[in-house]
């Protein structure tokens, strides 16, 4: 509990001051700096590419060197980029700190995932589901903090103080320990070792099988963050409406997010997961059909509780299912698969959209949801099955157990 609070605080901390840093400061700041509306948006975007790339890599050298070190570098460059964004006078400048920046999203996404799985192998996906909350809560007051602190600052002193901020999580990681399965990490010669954790990565379908389910899910939340407030403004609804049904969302999967994780413990990882996905399925058509007043906010409260149920499922079946040896390089091959959902999700709605309209792509991706969901049903009964057969046949005696 104790390594778990760290780490749970460290996270928050960085996670927070990383969100003011990114919405609304960022775009403003871009912005002033005369950045165009394209290249505004890759500005923007740039950090989720530089994910994709090192995810894979650093829980690789996490799974040989240990966690803690990496935590200890990953917050380091949450603590010392910001400050150099007063240097910034370009947009081009301004590209290249945010590439070099999102290298500590890239460190600490997968590290720190790792780090919670192998503190013990009971629960979890609730603790998953808790650690999950404080990153959520993040995420609400980052932004927030960051728009009341650019009333009276310039964006640049506001990154000066989002890095003393981020310093305070070097106190909550000094502190921790590292964990039993990273003490024995291999030591083998550092590109053989390497080479060797990302090809049996590759070669394990779990992590495929993962990281295709997540990325099937952001696809169409981060549609929906772009298209839903273009298409319910120009329907009628009113903006304030519109901020309220992301907050809304944010807020139901924050406090939700430990109950999903405690029921994938309790029911099954493929149970929670695959009801999730339904649901989410059915709130994207339900919310093609809804164009205003307080019902618009249900479909917000219903995607918020999908969330909850999916991710701690995904994360905990992956660490409970795969050679824990190679766990921070199949969360970082994961980590990379949910990033390409997410920079993906915008461009296939909008190419969905213009052939479509809003409406039917709402559908489409919803009936989508509902097909892999059905694939996961199936995928977990075809394991059931399998594993059922493999007792009969080894004349094993007892219950056995399910699959999670």
């Amino acid at each position: 509990m104790r390594n778990f609070a760290l780490i749970t605080s460290a996270d928050f901390v960085v996670r927070s001051a990383y969100q003011m840093g990114k919405t609304p400061l960022l775009p403003i700041f871009a912005a002033m700096l005369g950045a165009s509306d394209a290249f505004l948006g890759i500005i923007v975007s740039v950090s989720t590419l530089t994910g994709m790339v090192l995810k894979p890599l650093v829980g690789t050298l996490s799974d040989r060197w240990g966690r803690r070190s990496w935590l200890l570098a990953g917050t380091a460059f949450f603590a010392l980029m910001p400050f150099t964004y007063q240097f910034v006078e370009t947009p081009g400048q301004l590209f290249a700190v945010r590439l070099i920046h999102g290298v500590a999203t890239a460190i600490y996404g997968p590290v720190t995932l790792a780090y919670v799985a192998e503190l013990s192998s009971g629960r979890v996906a609730e603790r998953l589901g808790w650690f999950g909350t404080a990153r959520n809560a993040g995420y609400v007051i980052g932004p927030a903090a960051a728009g009341w602190m650019l009333v009276s600052m310039s964006p640049a002193t506001v990154f000066t103080v989002i890095g003393l901020i981020s310093a305070l999580a070097f106190l909550p990681v000094l502190l921790l320990g590292e964990t039993r399965r990273a003490e024995g990490a291999d030591r083998t010669p550092f590109f053989a070792g390497a080479r060797r954790s990302l090809l049996g990565g590759l070669r394990t379908p779990a992590v495929w099988a993962t990281g295709a389910m997540e990325a099937s899910v952001y696809i169409p939340l981060y549609a929906i963050k772009v298209f839903v407030p273009v298409y319910a403004i120009a329907a009628g609804v009113n903006v304030a409406l519109v901020g309220t049904f992301f907050s809304v969302q944010a807020f139901t999967q924050m406090i939700l997010t430990p109950a999903g994780g405690r029921v994938a413990d309790r029911f099954g990882y493929i149970v929670s997961f695959g009801t999730g996905t339904c649901l989410l399925g059915v709130t994207l058509a339900y919310l093609a059909t809804v164009d205003s007043g307080p019902g618009f906010l249900a479909p917000a409260v219903l995607i918020g509780f999908a969330q909850a149920l999916i991710l701690p499922a995904a994360t905990a079946w992956l660490a409970t299912t795969i050679d824990q040896g190679r766990l921070g390089a199949s969360l970082g091959l994961v980590g990379t698969m949910r990033n390409a959902g997410k920079v993906a999700g915008p461009v296939m709605a909008g190419l969905l959209i213009a052939w479509l309209g809003f409406a039917v792509t709402l559908h489409v991706m919803g009936v989508g949801l509902v097909f892999v969901s059905m694939w996961i049903w199936v995928r977990g009964a075809w394991r059931s099955r399998r594993a059922a057969s493999r007792r009969r046949h080894s004349g094993a005696s007892g219950t056995i157990p399910a699959i999670r």
